[in-house]
């Protein structure tokens, strides 16, 4: 069997759409790598990319695209609503075909340890590939974002994996081995940020909410809204639709309507299936019955 593995690597540029063409070039040139989707948001200043191949293929193309990263984006320079502290930010690998979670995890460290030795660039290893238990967890490894980690990366606590204990102009990345995720962010009617952060807070696993969400306000006032931005690490035991609901419920205690929604990147087709059948109420129909019936009737 061959083996393929997913990596999304995400980019602190959504706004010089030449830039991040550039770097997105550097993956097209890799034989044996598929680019599956790549998506730019301005206000968070921020691109998202998919691709898949086999695990040679897609760790040399990470390598190209991490490189031109750095070549091309100045965190000194940079602003967005997203928490970030580096060009490439974050490089998860994901098991897809004959990949065990140990195989992404010896990819990680591979990638890293290059990117360290080479790019000068420090390497924190989060999520399955985590060194130390308090690193699992990407907010924690991002924490005080680039201007933050500046100050105190010369310190134990924050000693990277691999690369120098000090922040160039490409600052630092995480790199990790993780399960699949989606990026599903929720819009609210509102400019005022403390009541999307307070939704936020609800819903966040890690202050009490729902296990398997990780969620945060977001400001896009100049669009007249608040974002609830969030990763669904697991969407069998959290589905989407649970935390709009939630967050419907949530919004309309102050007053809030949803006004929209997105999701960043690819997202299985039965997640979205999954959705289908809750708000079309079609729960005595079979996923592929709900595919038959939806070609028939439209």
């Amino acid at each position: 069997m061959v083996k393929v593995v997913e990596c999304i690597p995400n980019i602190s540029e959504g706004r010089r759409l030449d830039v991040v063409e550039k770097i997105i070039a550097e993956v097209r040139q890799v034989p044996g790598v598929t680019l599956l989707d790549y998506s730019s948001n301005a206000d968070h200043n921020r691109t998202v990319i998919s691709m898949i191949g086999e695990p040679e293929n897609v760790l040399e193309a990470a390598w190209k695209l991490i490189s031109k990263a750095a070549e091309t984006i100045d965190l000194d320079q940079h602003q967005g609503e997203h928490p970030r502290m580096g060009a490439t930010d974050v490089v998860p690998f994901v098991p897809i075909r004959g990949m065990s979670m140990e195989e992404c995890v010896a990819l990680s460290k591979t990638l890293g340890e290059r990117v360290g030795r080479e790019l000068l660039i420090p390497v924190f290893l989060y999520e399955k590939a985590a060194t130390k238990p308090e690193r699992r967890n990407l907010a924690d490894v991002r924490r005080g974002q680039y201007e933050g980690l500046k100050e105190s990366i010369a310190t134990t606590e924050r000693t990277p994996d691999y690369g120098p204990s000090v922040l160039g102009k490409a600052g630092a990345i995480a790199i990790g081995a993780r399960p699949p995720l989606i990026a599903f962010n929720v819009n609210l009617g509102t400019t005022n940020l403390e009541i999307g952060k307070t939704i936020a807070k609800g819903i966040r696993g890690s202050s009490g909410g729902f296990v398997n969400v990780k969620a945060l306000g977001i400001d896009l006032s100049e669009q007249g809204m608040v974002q609830i931005s969030m990763n669904m690490v697991d969407t069998q035991a959290t589905p989407l639709y649970r935390a709009l609901e939630f967050i419907k419920t949530e919004a309309a205690h102050y007053g809030v309507a949803i006004i929209g929604s997105e999701i960043v990147g690819l997202v299985p087709l039965d997640v979205m299936m999954d959705v289908a059948t809750y708000y079309l109420r079609l729960h005595n129909f079979s996923n592929e019955q709900i595919l038959e019936k939806r070609v028939f009737e439209f």
